[in-house]
């Protein structure tokens, strides 16, 4: 793609260590090559299995104008395709989410099965051969249940070494036995950019967050020690030990793993735990489903993070896992969708409220979407400039923005030799 001098020099030019520059949150062009190059050529976050129980159940994802369906096929499988007839283009699907038994093209009735293959067609004559115009598949991976897709023709390849460290820590919460409980999509005011660098980092949650706090401890969020909490770090850390020790006991890992910048497939992950009674992030902290996940017995085991760039965050309780899904519209507009999971047994009204399970972060999304709306609004001023991170909170958003600007010069280098300079994890 053609990348503009202006452009290459803001993306050459970036002071580390503080904010990106206006046009990074503003620019329809960068936001074209946002699209192009993070979300077209990377691995992103976009469903969870039990939106797909059953053979033929779909959901369809648009990223930029490319559109996806993500679909269960006979075998099981989850398989995803480009929503576009090889007829004369025409969208296969519509709506948002559905079930089909073949998913048909409403312009002329070309029929594809859940595999893909187009199986019924008329009119194009004898020599016309269906294996050359069967839909053309889309990337996808599974980690645990958490579904990724990624357009590119290679795909980053050190998405199995995600897979392989996080499956483990995931896998005891069994998410393909869980069912949606909830799922709510909001648009933000305000670049995707934006979104991101405010979820990775709790310096502003004390000010802005009553009600996750309830829950959760500001501290396991990038915090490092400072003049001003020095000893709550500490201790928080020391709590973060002995509790790792009593999980590792049940089986469960805790461990911090933290690769969010430096690779293409960047994430990070850690066990923390949780305030009060410590068993789920709810207003009490106490579980909001009585029914537990997978063989889990115990409720007070923390909560499980799991971060991905560019695109995802996820928490897993005991009782419930909240999963966050991120995707530019536009310059200025982001879609933040929200889907809250127990397991497929638990009985509303019974063994849950719904209410309980979401009050926290549907409260949360609310105020970070102030909070994004009003940075954005902030960014527009001719008189902003970037500004600098805190050393000691906001280590996660430096993170971000390094992995955003490092794929960039990876595409721009790519241009120059013609060769993917990829740098994969091990």
């Amino acid at each position: 793609m053609n990348i503009s001098s202006e452009i290459r020099n803001l993306i050459s030019n970036r002071r580390k260590g503080y904010t990106l520059e206006a046009p990074f949150y503003l620019s329809p062009e960068i936001n074209t090559l946002d699209i192009e190059v993070i979300f077209g050529r990377h691995w992103i976050f976009v469903a969870v299995e039990p939106e797909i129980a059953e053979p033929g159940d779909y959901i369809k994802v648009d990223v930029g104008h490319n559109s996806v369906i993500i679909v269960r096929d006979d075998d099981m499988n989850v398989k995803a395709f480009h929503n576009v007839c090889r007829h004369r283009g025409s969208q296969l699907c519509d709506d948002a989410k559905g079930s089909v038994g073949n998913l048909v093209c409403p312009y002329h009735q070309w029929t594809y099965d859940l595999s893909g293959k187009l199986i019924y067609n008329e009119h194009m004559g004898v020599d016309f051969d269906k294996n050359d115009h069967n839909l053309k598949p889309v990337h996808v991976g599974n980690i645990a249940g958490l579904v990724f897709i990624c357009l590119a023709d290679e795909p980053p390849a050190d998405f199995d070494n995600m897979r392989k460290a996080m499956e483990p820590y995931i896998a005891p919460h069994r998410l393909a036995d869980c069912k949606v409980a909830i799922q709510e999509d909001i648009i933000e005011n305000g670049n995707w950019k934006l979104t991101m660098e405010n979820n990775r980092e709790c310096y502003h949650c004390i000010a802005n967050h009553p009600e996750l706090l309830n829950s959760m401890y500001e501290f396991g969020f990038g915090y490092q020690p400072s003049p001003e909490n020095a000893e709550k770090v500490q201790e928080f850390r020391d709590l973060v030990v002995s509790e790792g020790n009593r999980w590792a006991a049940c089986g469960l890992l805790s461990a911090e793993i933290d690769l969010l910048d430096g690779c293409a497939t960047a994430y990070r992950t850690q066990r923390l735990p949780l305030e009060k009674a410590g068993e789920s992030q709810t207003m009490d902290s106490k579980v909001a489903c009585q029914k537990l996940l997978g063989d889990l017995t115990l409720r007070n085991l923390g909560g499980l993070s799991f971060w991905t760039q560019p695109n995802s965050w996820h928490h897993f309780m005991s009782d419930h896992i909240v999963t966050f899904s991120v995707l530019p519209i536009d310059a200025e507009h982001t879609l933040l969708r929200t889907t809250w999971l127990v397991h497929k047994d638990a009985v509303e009204g019974m063994d849950y409220e719904t209410k309980k399970i979401t009050e926290v972060w549907k409260a949360t999304n609310k105020q970070d979407s102030t909070l994004v709306e009003r940075t954005h609004r902030g960014v527009k001023s001719d008189q902003y400039e970037p500004g600098p991170y805190s050393p000691y909170t906001e280590e996660l958003v430096e993170k971000f923005t390094n992995w955003y600007i490092q794929r960039l010069e990876a595409e721009i280098d790519n241009i120059k030799s013609s060769v993917t300079p990829i740098k994969i994890c091990r």
